[in-house]
């Protein structure tokens, strides 16, 4: 059971001045039932919803005890507050407030569904999660009408790990995707892939297929390339040749498919690198946030991006000037709003083929990136807050007022978050897959605290694990030490004060939470020797072959 907004009649009424005149015009809620054409209406006046007047006309054309029926289901289902036409949404009630309601989540079964990726973005330089340099405006808007995630975490701190958990619903050590070569002792090479290192995993675009839609990724290349797995159960799976692409490839490959298949659900995997430090824009840096004092001892470029990654790598640390630091945040947040400019141009795009009033978007990113947080660049190599941290925004067909959600959630649950608001039919064998859970009832005001966990194996330079508490405590192990450091984020956001002296029990306490979440998904971690080694990152062409080379991700 439950109450749709009629759109299509309120647009009627409001076009012919019915019930009154504009005052009067009346949105009109229909209660469903099963197959039943049974339905009761309850006419609602605009000024009521648009001016916030406290004063509620209703007319209702069902008998008195039907009525009390869906009285008494709402009163259960806590739903209450404002009810706007333009929310759209299948499980609003038809009581109004002079307060605004947050939305109410509920399936969209058979809309379609955009998953949008902004590679390398740190959630601390989205304006909607509290940056402020305005860089990122239309993610901002799309956050304002989206249940916006605010401390939503990466399974990994890197795009090969990380991506690949949005597609199977498993944790990295799992679906075996650590590094971009499953074995690499020369002149023994071999790339990995995920059908061949996990051939038994479903992935999410393999059950949406399944389930009639038309799959499409258009990605940027690098560490979502097709030759990975990523192409498993996609239709069209576009990989920029080159390395690093950028949003102006994959969009207008993206907008060209999807006039193709506009007439039938869809699956769009949309990405770019365009915040990366691997890409640089085809027409240049501008420099619109570099102090203009700035002695230019760096230009920008990906070379010294990469240069200074490894040195970070070698040394431990980068012993850069704090007019450097800030000169190469000056850099990304340029790249992060060159995003964001094509990202608008695609969302007008979209609104303009028809699709936005019945499209699931998703808009997050695989993992942030440093900018001497810690005195090094670039990712990977940590599992500090700027490395994991991401955006998360759902956004449900036609909503368009937001809700925000403060606890803590990790990017393993938006598979199964997917497959649940689109009520997709999911076998035993996948739900014994899923590792993550539902973020449904969360977006519901449910309570859903739990414990996060992150890893990385990067390059096999180190090996890395972490908990996080739905206190604010962190806990992060390296495995090639048995070293670990233990943070109160509450109190210390930036993790530079290490508390694992002072709060041994708790760290302890955490240890053992962290070995267990392993344990239980079958990698014990006390049995191996973790012994660092070398994994190198490579170009790949757009054939699917590759070359090694120094390059990231």
């Amino acid at each position: 059971m439950h109450y749709r907004f009629d759109r299509a009649l309120y647009q009627e009424e409001r076009k012919t001045g019915a019930h009154g005149g504009l005052s009067g015009i009346a949105g009109r809620y229909r209660y469903l039932t099963g197959r039943s054409n049974r339905q009761w209406h309850v006419d609602v006046p605009t000024k009521s919803i648009f001016s916030h007047d406290e004063h509620l006309a209703m007319r209702v054309s069902l008998p008195a005890s039907c009525l009390m029926v869906a009285i008494c289901w709402m009163l259960a289902c806590g739903c209450q507050g404002n009810v706007s036409p333009e929310n759209n949404d299948t499980s609003s009630t038809a009581i109004v407030s002079s307060t605004p309601v947050s939305p109410i989540a509920t399936k969209q079964p058979g809309c379609n569904f955009v998953l949008v990726s902004f590679d390398a973005l740190q959630a601390a330089h989205v304006g909607a999660l509290g940056s402020s340099r305005d860089v990122t405006p239309a993610i901002d808007e799309l956050a304002r009408q989206s249940f916006s995630f605010t401390h939503a975490y990466s399974v990994a701190s890197w795009t090969v790990p990380a991506s690949m958990t949005w597609f199977t619903g498993v944790y990295p050590s799992e679906h075996r995707m650590t590094n971009k070569f499953a074995v690499y002792r020369p002149p023994q090479e071999k790339l990995a892939d995920l059908r061949e290192l996990s051939p038994h995993l479903v992935t999410l675009a393999d059950l949406l297929k399944q389930n009639g839609y038309a799959t499409g990724g258009f990605t940027g290349n690098a560490g979502v390339n097709g030759g990975f797995g990523y192409e498993q159960g996609f239709d069209v799976y576009y990989y920029q040749a080159g390395n690093f692409g950028g949003l102006d490839q994959s969009i207008p490959r993206a907008l060209s498919w999807l006039n193709e298949v506009k007439h039938q659900k869809f699956f769009l995997f949309l990405h770019g690198y365009d915040a990366h430090g691997q890409f640089s824009p085809a027409s240049g840096l501008d420099y619109r946030f570099v102090d203009p004092e700035y002695d230019r001892k760096f230009l920008g470029s990906p070379q010294e991006h990469e240069s200074l990654r490894e040195e970070g790598l070698d040394r431990g640390q980068l012993n850069l000037r704090e007019p450097d630091v800030q000169f190469w945040r000056a850099i990304y947040d340029e790249k992060i709003q060159r995003a964001d400019e094509q990202f608008r141009g695609f969302l007008k795009e979209f609104d303009e083929l028809g699709l936005t009033e019945n499209t699931l978007f998703i808009l997050t990113s695989d993992h942030g990136t440093e900018y001497c947080e810690h005195r090094r660049l670039d990712h990977g190599f940590t599992l500090y807050d700027e490395q994991i941290h991401v955006p998360l925004f759902i956004k449900l067909p036609g909503q368009t007022t937001g809700r925000t959600l403060t606890q803590g959630i990790s990017s393993i649950d938006i598979m199964p978050t997917v497959l649940d608001l689109l009520d997709v039919h999911v076998a035993d064998a996948v739900n014994q897959q899923l590792r993550g859970r539902s973020l449904l009832p969360a977006m519901n005001g449910s309570q859903t605290a739990h414990d996060v966990f992150s890893e990385t194996d990067y390059r096999q330079y180190t090996y890395k694990r972490s908990i996080i508490t739905p206190g604010g405590w962190k806990l992060i192990y390296t495995l090639e030490h048995r070293s670990r450091e233990l943070y109160n984020l509450s109190a210390d956001p930036g993790e530079l004060h290490d508390q694992t002296a002072s709060r041994p029990e708790l760290a302890d306490e955490l240890q053992a939470r962290l070995f267990a979440r392993f344990a239980s998904i079958g990698h014990d971690l006390t049995s191996r020797v973790w012994e660092t080694g070398f994994n190198p990152v490579y170009n790949f062409r757009s054939d699917g072959s590759s070359r090694t080379t120094p390059a990231s991700k």
